[in-house]
């Protein structure tokens, strides 16, 4: 690039250097004034139970780490919390896709929080790409309202591969929320599938929101979904589409009284309601609250909290089976090898799975 200054016409012209810029970095800056300070376990758990809400995500992000130290640290932190916790209601949402679950969500938490005080924290999962690995975790941007109150603690979670969708350490987080004061529980589930199964293991109530006027009724009958499900309602319950809600509830009430009489004596109910214009938010609360009067009434209520916790011990056991198998180095070179013999026919599936078996069983 040209000069003009140094031209011909401008020979008289002398043109000094410029003055260096300073950095942009304060030079006396002191980093370590910005490290965040590592707590010790007892400092995470009486933070947590103060209710510091810092505190809680770092504790929330400890449990969800994969790093071996913070998995122990975290659950160290969990154990102590363990007496603090089991005194909210655990409310699990679920249902397809563009359902209107984090409208919906938004509506509830206020209308309780507003109804009976305490407070409130939604765990949402969020779906993790297969091929990147990550997660938009946008769900907190859907609940307007409850990302403004003080009462409400938003923490959206990435599946990290969960089967069916369902975060691993939710369970966990619910420990420490509860430690944290939050009375009400909310779990928000990626969509149908086995993760509703897991989510059904771990709250007191399964809502599923359902739609109509989608296609075919019966496609939003199904049978595994519909006998975990505690209550069911039907979303967007508005304008022209109020008939539609009212004609798909009928066919949900004639499906359930084909079903088996439910395990805690509970007559699943349908309602319908529109999340956006928050109509028939108030109908829906009462049925849980009555639903959790009737289960604490007959004793169901503690007997399916016994039940989870028993279910989650035996899940504890087979996912630490899997991840000691899989990160046995003498396995992993073995792996390589049966799958050889699998794609060349020399064996079957069963006998190379059997034998890997073995040999992981007598190098213990």
């Amino acid at each position: 690039m040209e000069h003009p200054e140094n031209s011909e016409e401008y020979k008289g012209l002398q043109v000094n250097d410029g003055v260096a810029q300073p950095s942009i970095i304060n030079p006396y800056l002191q980093r370590s004034r910005f490290r965040r300070q590592e707590l010790s376990v007892a400092d995470m758990v009486d933070g947590i139970v103060k209710g510091n809400v810092t505190i809680l995500s770092q504790a929330v992000t400890l449990v969800e780490s994969v790093n071996p130290q913070h998995q122990q640290k975290a659950q160290e932190v969990i154990e102590k919390c363990l007496p603090y916790s089991g005194k909210s209601v655990r409310v699990g949402i679920s249902g397809v896709p563009g359902a209107g679950k984090s409208t919906s969500i938004d509506e509830f938490g206020i209308h309780v929080l507003d109804r009976t005080g305490g407070k409130l924290a939604v765990l949402a999962i969020d779906p993790s790409s297969e091929r990147s690995k990550g997660s938009i975790l946008g769900d907190k941007t859907r609940m307007e309202k409850l990302s403004q109150r003080e009462d409400a603690f938003i923490r959206p979670s990435p599946t990290a591969g969960s089967l069916g969708g369902v975060a691993r350490k939710t369970r966990e987080t619910i420990v420490l929320c509860e430690a944290a004061g939050y009375d009400k529980i909310f779990v928000e589930t990626v969509g149908v599938g086995q993760s509703e199964t897991a989510c059904h293991s771990m709250v007191d109530f399964f809502l599923l929101i359902q739609l109509a006027g989608t296609g075919d009724e019966l496609q939003g009958i199904k049978r595994g979904i519909m006998e975990i499900a505690d209550g069911i309602v039907i979303n967007k319950c508005d304008g022209e589409n109020v008939d539609k809600c009212h004609m798909a509830a009928r066919n949900f009430r004639n499906a359930l009284h084909f079903f088996p009489k439910t395990e805690s004596g509970w007559m699943p109910k349908v309602l319908c309601y529109s999340g956006f214009y928050g109509l028939g938010i108030k109908e829906v609360w009462d049925m849980i609250y009555e639903y959790i009067d009737y289960v604490k009434g007959n004793g169901y209520f503690d007997h399916r909290r016994n039940e989870q916790a028993k279910y989650w011990m035996y899940e504890s056991i087979n996912e630490n089976l899997r991840n000691s198998f899989f990160n046995n180095e003498a396995i992993a070179e073995a792996i390589i090898r049966a799958e050889q013999t699998v794609l060349k026919g020399e064996k079957t599936s069963f006998a190379a799975a059997g034998e890997l078996l073995d040999m992981y069983f007598k190098s213990k």
